[in-house]
């Protein structure tokens, strides 16, 4: 069962100025994890050190016990990466693009054929194989990274943003396939669609400002903020007011009045609340937005 251990990782920009990850810490087994924080708490950095785009200043990631920095070839060989934004040839058919990355990533033309073909269909690009990616609508390219990004059969998935700009019935089928090839992978993705990820993610890591704040099952997470979720109905004129002093995590417009679901440890005086049952969506509103 692979195994990748990420051990007290420190990465500074700026000379030292902008501390992307202070001491990040976690241990990966076969499995989905969500990884969730706002912009700039880190996300892309971690990702892109332990795909070994970039260096750390401090610590290490060991996959099975070993250094990837060691490994290197033998690391890159068990590994799949879709990055949030990669330049892709416009003037490459989709076909003609998935054939120069099999070639990259050391497979023979018998696996390659194979794989291409299971792919495309996977992703629903098969009528699209030879088409220029450069008429490709946002979600075709995502579609077609997620097929590039398991051409090899990585043990270990990253993928970033993987889901972004595909419609309902396209993140639905994307999602349910991610949950059915992780049971002997560790697939890791950041998305800031977290209902993406709080159905399928056997854990759920949080990263703010660098530093992970928690790790564990969805369920626990959530767990921690029951009965500080709840629901009430105000006037129109009150909304701003609410807006501006709780964590307004959804709103319904109800004839003349709004139903508001709150996120708070503090509910409103002299108004009947309902308590609601938490959400992943309510958790990292509590976590991200705290000074609320």
């Amino acid at each position: 069962m692979p195994k990748l251990e990420v051990k007290g990782i420190t990465k500074v920009y700026k000379k030292g100025a902008i501390k992307a990850l202070d001491d990040f810490t976690v241990t990966l087994t076969p499995g989905v994890y969500g990884l969730l924080g706002p912009n700039g708490a880190g996300k892309s950095t971690l990702m892109n050190i332990i795909t070994d785009n970039l260096n750390s200043d401090k610590g290490e990631v060991l996959y099975d016990g070993e250094s990837i920095k060691k490994l290197c070839k033998d690391y890159r060989s068990v590994l799949g990466y879709m990055p949030q934004q990669q330049g892709l040839y416009d003037d490459f058919t989709l076909n003609r693009f998935l054939w120069y990355m099999a070639a990259l990533k050391g497979l023979n033309k018998k696996e390659a054929k194979e794989k291409i073909a299971s792919l495309l269909d996977t992703v629903n690009l098969t009528n699209a194989a030879h088409k220029k990616l450069g008429g490709f609508s946002g979600g075709m390219k995502q579609r077609a990274l997620i097929a590039q990004a398991l051409l090899n059969d990585p043990k270990i998935l990253i993928l970033d943003e993987p889901t972004a700009g595909l419609d309902p019935k396209e993140r639905i089928r994307i999602r349910n396939f991610i949950s059915e090839i992780a049971e002997d992978k560790i697939v890791l993705i950041s998305t800031h669609v977290v209902s993406d990820i709080e159905f399928i993610a056997k854990e759920i890591i949080l990263l703010k400002q660098g530093k992970l704040v928690s790790h564990d099952t969805c369920q626990n997470l959530v767990n921690e903020i029951a009965n500080k979720v709840v629901e009430t109905e105000i006037e129109k004129e009150e909304l701003k007011y609410f807006q501006d002093n709780y964590r307004v995590s959804n709103l319904c417009h109800n004839d003349d009045k709004i139903v508001v679901r709150l996120v708070t440890d503090n509910p409103p005086e002299n108004h009947k609340i309902t308590i609601a049952n938490p959400t992943l969506e309510d958790l990292y509103l509590y976590i991200f937005e705290q000074g609320m």
